[in-house]
């Protein structure tokens, strides 16, 4: 099997996780590929393959001559995202991409001119969608990469490394990868997400992010005799969501400019809700962000009525710069491996999370490397093959690369 038909595979299976479950994973059908998972990591022959009872999974591919090296690990989640369809991906590859519009179905078109980085991977052979789904590189893309790199080392013993170990979790479209993640078991010094975008993306700054959920109390009467009486939760929810600074909304922001976003709305006379999430790298930004929804919320409830609307908002995950900047050699050693797979590092601020955020802060220092896919979450999403077989270079790098950097720091 090629790094091609294990991704293709992947993509068979419907991994949607969902933000409302309270369940881990929060989807049955996630559980489902991780079986599956699990048993190909022991068909390859990993060793120590175990798989939880939330559903993630671990394995080892032991050291072979550079047993002192530190132990490293790489990790992707399995779920995709809750904003578009995962069920019957019907994947094609478009070869050696000429640099034109592509039809997904029927005069859906993945063009240039709306999404420009195609012109990058012209002359590339590109995975992409029919247009009725997402694709699910992000981030079953990385999860190929990592165990195409290890079945790569297990067959090429002459390339030494240290004890690797690689993990695959559920759920992390919805912040909540890390949260079962058992950083103990996994037993490494520093890791890797492979979770990012295009080829060289390199991060270990992200958002601090928080999630805020606005309930509103409304009361329904019946339309003929309300004057006076009722109170449209849907009008106020309306209100509330026009009061929210317009210029700091996803649409409207990029580097490190923190925004507001308006998630969902469910609403009726009755009662509706809103959910946002708050994002900013700047954690006293950040901070106020989430003072700013408070007050909206009370101003709210000054002039409609104490209790009208409630807010709870709560914290998901920080900025990992300052977890991963103290041990920068993580960082040193991936840029290396991009240089001598002839990739030149693009080391940038993540515009959202990764799981590896939450890792570096319960101890495991995890900055993000590309898996290749771009325009996550949608039916334009794409990952061109060249992208992924180069993200499988970098693993397979990095892995010889601490082995040595062990020896030179002795």
């Amino acid at each position: 099997m090629n790094i091609i038909e294990r991704f293709l595979n992947y993509t068979k299976f419907d991994t949607q996780s969902a933000e409302e479950s309270q369940s881990v994973p929060s989807t049955a059908k996630q559980l489902v590929f991780a079986r599956y998972l699990k048993e190909e990591l022991e068909h390859e022959g990993l060793e120590d393959v175990e798989m939880d009872k939330n559903g993630y999974i671990y394995a080892t591919l032991p050291a072979n001559g550079a047993d002192d090296a530190p132990v490293i690990g790489f990790i992707s989640h399995y779920d995709t995202s809750p904003d578009a369809s995962g069920c019957n991906i019907k994947p094609r590859i478009v070869n050696n991409y000429d640099g034109g519009d592509i039809e997904l179905h029927e005069s859906m078109m993945l063009s240039p001119t709306r999404f420009p980085e195609l012109l990058l991977h012209k002359g590339e052979d590109l995975i992409v969608t029919d247009g009725t789904t997402l694709l699910g590189a992000d981030d079953k893309a990385g999860i190929a990469e990592i165990v195409e790199a290890m079945v790569w080392l297990k067959a090429h013993p002459e390339v030494k490394h240290g004890k690797i170990r690689i993990a695959f979790n559920p759920d992390e479209e919805i912040g909540m990868g890390a949260h079962h993640f058992d950083v103990d078991r996994f037993g490494c010094q520093w890791g890797y997400t492979m979770d990012g975008g295009d080829v060289g993306e390199l991060e270990y700054e992200n958002f601090n992010a928080a999630s805020a959920k606005i309930t509103i109390k409304g009361m329904s009467v019946h339309p003929g005799s309300a004057k006076g009486k009722m109170v449209n939760a849907s009008l106020l929810a309306a209100e509330f969501a026009l009061g929210m600074p317009s210029e700091e909304r996803p649409e409207t922001t990029e580097g490190y400019e923190g925004f507001y976003h308006l998630t969902s709305m469910q609403t009726s006379t009755e009662q509706a809700r809103l959910s946002y999430i708050i994002r900013d790298h700047d954690r006293q930004k950040f901070e106020a962000r989430k003072r700013f929804i408070a007050a909206q919320v009370e101003a709210m409830n000054r002039h409609y009525g104490e209790g009208t609307f409630t807010a709870e908002i709560n914290d998901q995950y920080y900025n990992m710069r300052e977890q991963v900047e103290p041990v920068i050699h993580v960082i040193d050693i991936a840029k290396q491996a991009m240089k001598e797979a002839g990739i030149e590092p693009v080391v940038k601020p993540i515009r959202g999370g990764t799981d590896g955020a939450q890792l570096s802060f319960k101890g495991l220092p995890c900055p993000n490397i590309f898996a290749g896919g771009l325009n996550f979450h949608g039916p334009y999403e794409f990952v061109p093959i060249q992208s992924m077989e180069k993200a499988k270079q970098v693993v397979i790098n990095i892995c010889r690369l601490t082995a040595d950097w062990k020896v030179k720091n002795r």
